[in-house]
């Protein structure tokens, strides 16, 4: 009986302390650091919820610009997974040695948002320019969608010099920009397309024609400091199959390339 009571003692020690191989796998905490640029913010949000109910797995989430997020990433030298709003600061990124792979999962093609009825008569990108309208655009050293306007702008050769005197308001997120046309505080935005629909009910979604528009390819990489690289690889496995691109589809995000 003393030798059966020790042994009882023994295994009870053991778990309570994690000792043991098998014992302290069980006990890690499964869990992915994900940049995300606050445009993804809708289908991502669903897809983590999948993703989470499958896998057990835990995504913690850091949503912000594109270029806000790449300078964390930087600095900080930690996460698992990076999803900015254009290819482009995947490749910055790539370029640092930080990226380990990389998917492609959603298109963004900007528009212009303006008020509901469009009071302004807002038809084109030179209709930006007329004194006194009041126009909000991305800052290109935060978000993407300012990266993009920029070259938008360059390829219709409307200098910044012409425009910024109507820039009422630069965000550091896509999603500020169609906040203000539902506040009603501006008169015109430059957002993404599937962020134009969200606010569908508050503006009127002009598009600016292929051939002066700049179109943005939404990748998904594995970072390199990710301490979980097979989890990390599913959730971007994941976001890129068919399962993860039908939650891009139902929030109106396109998961083919535009014609």
């Amino acid at each position: 009986m003393k030798r059966l009571a020790a042994v009882i003692i023994i295994a009870a020690t053991t778990l309570l302390c994690g000792c043991g191989t098998k014992s302290s796998e069980k006990l890690q905490t499964k869990e992915l650091l994900l940049y995300c640029g606050a445009g993804i913010r809708p289908p991502v949000d669903e897809l983590i919820e999948v993703f989470e109910r499958l896998n057990g797995i835990k995504i913690v989430t850091d949503y912000a610009g594109s270029e806000v997020l790449l300078s964390k990433i930087k600095v900080s030298h930690r996460g698992d997974l990076y999803m900015p709003g254009d290819r482009y600061y995947i490749e910055q990124a790539a370029g640092k040695g930080m990226i380990l792979s990389q998917k492609l999962v959603c298109y963004f093609v900007p528009v212009i948002l303006v008020q509901k009825g469009n009071p302004k008569n807002i038809r084109s990108l030179q209709d930006l320019l007329p004194s006194g309208l009041k126009l909000g655009l991305g800052n290109p050293n935060a978000c993407a969608i300012g990266r993009a306007t920029r070259e938008i702008l360059a390829k219709n050769n409307i200098p910044w010099e012409a425009i910024r005197e109507n820039v009422a308001f630069l965000s550091l997120t896509v999603n500020e920009l169609g906040m203000q046309i539902q506040a009603r505080s501006l008169d015109a935005v430059i957002v993404w397309d599937a962020v134009a629909r969200y606010y569908s009910n508050y503006g009127q979604e002009i598009p600016i024609p292929a051939e002066n528009n700049v179109i943005s390819t939404v990748d998904i990489g594995v970072l390199t400091f990710t301490k979980n690289r097979l989890s990390a690889e599913k959730f971007m496995e994941f976001a890129a199959s068919e399962q993860g691109r039908a939650i891009f589809k139902k929030h109106l995000y396109r998961v083919e390339p535009p014609q």
